[in-house]
């Protein structure tokens, strides 16, 4: 359960006087305890939490609040950088390492008045779909705890899934905020790339990483990104225009309502809903939902699409070869996990802290991105897959200049059971098939929990938009959420 339906309700109650900070923080604490077992969270900041509700309790005066997030209560995936606090990325090779300062998106929580609960757990180094490679282990569904919660933000999706905080954020390389979003029945928010910026983001992969926001509506979705958006000086790739330091901030809370008469020009792929790989039962429900837009007024069309295929392959090398480079930092000479073995040279200490340190699917996409890198297979696998991002965004930009928006499955499946596929790599790196399409071309993208499988679990309808086009993002998957939800 959740306390409060959004958090303009909650700063409402506030205002009144009829909770207060302290009282909501503290509930928030007792349902974490009570779901310690999901294994949400990796660590949890109680004492640091409360004393920053009293603060903000004794700062409001006359119902006025501190900031636009005063007292929302937020869990951040173990990725982002919380000065003075734990990062391990899910990973022993980082154990004990605390973080020197805060990431942009963080920073900008906090100067709102926001109050981190805890980190949460994920995948390790974000790689993976169902939150199985975490040195914490397996995060679990809390509407099934036999089933996974989806990866790698699965500790983020499920602390707003069960109630154990207001909003979390997450990141999103290759759908792992909207596919956890998807199995876990919430919504789940990646904006284009380039939205939010990156600092203090640990890479996975930095022409693919985003962060992004888990919420149970739109309203709340939409606040977060108003706030945490916007340039930085420091990552050169955020936006320079649409808040943050510079520039004038981009107002999606005020907007969110399209004009009762406005209709919109939406594209679905065949191939998408047609793929052997996607549930039959998921594949209905959108095509009825596709009939029902179209009665409704908006203009619906079927868009030929031929790189649906191409796509996981082309993500898989990029995103590993970027990862090889990105993961060789993590060598046990300055900070983290170093080995306690005598060994004869650098090179061993190297090769056996890092055996150590990391983890099984780590080793294995390090290792696949190093041979995509290589001299003898450069041009065959990481050049063709560059031509392959680079036909997807010239397609998807023609698209974008006949329609609004792109509706697609999030999943091919529900939550998969604990150990289904952690065994086949394969298996669950098409299970990306879906998502990896808008981190390849640096769109936003959004999972919003439309529907419940005959098998009792939720699945969500993916909706895709133009770069730095947010606002019809979320306009459209308001319109959806209050009219078109199961």
């Amino acid at each position: 359960m959740n306390l409060f339906p959004n958090i303009q309700t909650y700063h409402e109650q506030l205002r009144s006087g009829s909770t207060s900070c302290v009282a909501v923080v503290s509930h928030y604490l007792d349902r974490v305890k009570q779901h310690r077992h999901l294994n949400a969270f990796t660590e949890i900041f109680a004492e640091e939490a409360l004393q920053k509700a009293t603060e903000l309790d004794s700062q409001q005066k006359n119902g006025e609040l501190t900031g636009r997030l005063h007292g929302v209560v937020v869990g951040i995936k173990d990725v982002l950088c919380y000065k003075d606090h734990k990062v391990t990325a899910a990973s022993k090779i980082l154990d004990g390492f605390v973080s020197l300062y805060n990431a942009t998106a963080v920073q900008r929580l906090l100067d709102e008045g926001a109050i981190i609960i805890g980190s949460c757990n994920c995948d390790e180094f974000a790689m993976g779909s169902t939150n199985e490679n975490s040195v914490y282990g397996n995060v679990l569904n809390a509407l099934d705890e036999t089933k996974v919660p989806g990866g790698s933000s699965g500790g983020s999706a499920v602390a707003v899934q069960a109630g154990m905080c207001m909003v979390s954020l997450g990141s999103d390389t290759g759908g792992s905020v909207r596919q956890p979003a998807d199995f876990c029945g919430i919504i789940g928010l990646k904006p284009t790339y380039g939205r939010i910026s990156r600092y203090g983001l640990i890479a996975y992969a930095s022409s693919f990483d985003q962060v992004g926001i888990f919420s149970n509506t739109i309203e709340d979705a939409a606040l977060v990104l108003e706030i945490i958006s916007g340039a930085d000086e420091y990552d050169s790739t955020a936006y320079t225009s649409g808040g943050g330091t510079t520039g004038t901030a981009q107002i999606f809370t005020g907007a969110l309502s399209p004009v009762d008469s406005e209709k919109f020009k939406i594209a679905y792929f065949p191939a998408a809903l047609f793929h052997s790989s996607l549930d039959t039962e998921i594949k209905e429900n959108i095509l009825s939902l596709i009939d029902k837009l179209k009665s409704d007024g908006h203009t619906v069309e079927a868009v030929e699409f031929d790189l649906l295929d191409h796509i996981v392959p082309a993500y898989y090398v990029l995103t590993t070869a970027e990862a090889s480079s990105n993961l060789s930092r993590f060598d046990g000479v300055r900070f983290g996990h170093r080995t306690k073995e005598p060994v004869a040279d650098l090179t061993e200490f190297y090769k056996r802290s890092r055996s150590e340190g990391f983890g099984k699917e780590v080793k294995r996409r390090i290792l696949l991105g190093t041979f995509v890198l290589s001299a003898g297979y450069y041009d065959a696998y990481f050049a063709k897959a560059q031509q392959v991002r680079r036909l997807l965004v010239d397609k998807t930009t023609a698209i974008f200049n006949d329609f609004d928006a792109i509706l697609l499955p999030t999943a091919p499946t529900t939550a998969m059971s604990i150990g289904e596929v952690s065994d086949d790599p394969i298996a669950m790196y098409l299970a990306d098939i879906y998502t990896v399409f808008a981190n390849l071309a640096g769109l936003p993208a959004i999972s919003i929990p439309l529907f419940t499988h005959s098998n009792g679990m939720p699945f969500g309808l993916q909706v895709l938009t133009n770069k730095m086009d947010e606002l019809t993002l979320l306009q459209l998957s308001n319109l959806l959420m209050r009219q078109y939800k199961a």
